[in-house]
């Protein structure tokens, strides 16, 4: 009867081999164990990867979703915390030039124009705010400033009324230069006729925040106050009786310019909104799909540790057998 036997070199390589395939399913089985996650994609799908190429594929697509949104949310906000600055700006003006201003004679007239002016610079400075580099008020122009400063909006509007010889005259100046493509809109405004384009928040959801510098509401909040600017100075030589007649006419100007910049508001507070629901209708997708794929990659802890314990035996049993083998020798075998 022939045998087969294996030489001590070719042995010792064939223990060293299976020491060596123990240990790594070893190190497969702990790190199972302690993710969670089966390491063989392709084995436990049974090589159909498809459903979870696509889970992947949605997962990234609502991880830029989400980006977006944070932009989004980011850019409502500012506008949002801009806006509100111009109508807490312009609402205590308003009150000041109703109830000061019927009354007010002398000093107290020219403080009155003053702060106008100064409130008009703090007006433009909110337009002119960025986010990140980005201009929120200047449509698709959004690498500079809205708007010039209140200095060039004065000098301009000053030319276009000079010459108007009552208050009446000084106010439909004012109101054709603002109407005028080639007054504000030429001189002063410096941003984009195009808003900019809708955030994509989702494959068939967008947010439009499409609101410059050039909105009817926030014009007519800056030609009321330039008008109370006006007032006391800028060429106009007016007496006290017309000067109190056109920090007056501002006055309810801006009053009514109060509700365009509510409306105004109202609209980018409905985009917020809007940006809140679709970044939690994001999210819950993305938690869900999420669960999808770890319950589609998920390992059994318990099966996994019984293949771990059974390794671990294996191995043992190997480095027995080759400590066994390694003391053998031929004094030990006639014994």
């Amino acid at each position: 009867m022939n045998s087969l036997s294996l030489g001590d070199l070719a042995q010792s390589y064939l223990l060293q081999r299976r020491g060596t395939a123990l240990k790594t399913e070893m190190a497969r089985l702990n790190e199972e164990l302690v993710t969670g996650q089966v390491s063989d994609i392709k084995a436990i799908l049974a090589g159909n990867v498809s459903y979870l190429s696509e889970i992947e594929n949605d997962l990234r697509t609502l991880s830029g979703y989400q980006v977006a949104t944070v932009e989004a949310a980011q850019f409502a906000d500012a506008t949002q915390s801009a806006l509100e600055r111009i109508q807490t700006t312009t609402g205590s003006l308003s009150s000041d030039l109703l109830l000061t201003g019927a009354n007010a004679v002398g000093g107290v007239l020219d403080q009155l124009s003053k702060d106008a002016e100064a409130e008009l610079a703090t007006i433009i400075g909110a337009l002119n705010t960025d986010l990140a580099g980005r201009s929120l008020f200047a449509g698709t122009a959004t690498d500079g400033a809205a708007l010039a400063d209140a200095e060039t909006l004065m000098s301009e509007l000053s030319l276009a009324v000079a010459g108007a010889a009552s208050p009446a005259d000084v106010a439909a100046a004012a109101q054709a230069w603002f109407d005028d493509p080639g007054g504000y809109a030429a001189t002063v405004y410096q941003g984009s006729d195009t808003s900019i384009a809708p955030f994509r928040l989702a494959e068939r959801d967008t947010v439009s925040l499409q609101l410059t510098a050039q909105n009817q509401a926030i014009k007519d909040t800056l030609q009321a106050v330039a008008l109370a600017a006006l007032a006391t100075g800028h060429g106009l030589g007016f007496g006290s009786d017309d000067k109190r007649e056109l920090l007056d006419q501002a006055g309810r100007d801006l009053f009514q310019a109060q509700t365009g910049l509510t409306a105004a508001r109202a609209s980018v507070g409905a985009a917020q909104e809007r940006i809140d629901v679709l970044q939690t209708r994001n999210s819950t997708e993305q938690t869900s799909l999420e669960y999808a794929k770890g319950a589609l990659l998920q390992a059994d802890p318990y099966e996994t540790a019984t293949k771990l314990e059974e390794v671990q035996f294996q191995l043992q049993s190997l480095y027995t057998v080759t400590a066994r083998m390694a003391d053998l020798s031929l004094v030990n075998f006639v014994r």
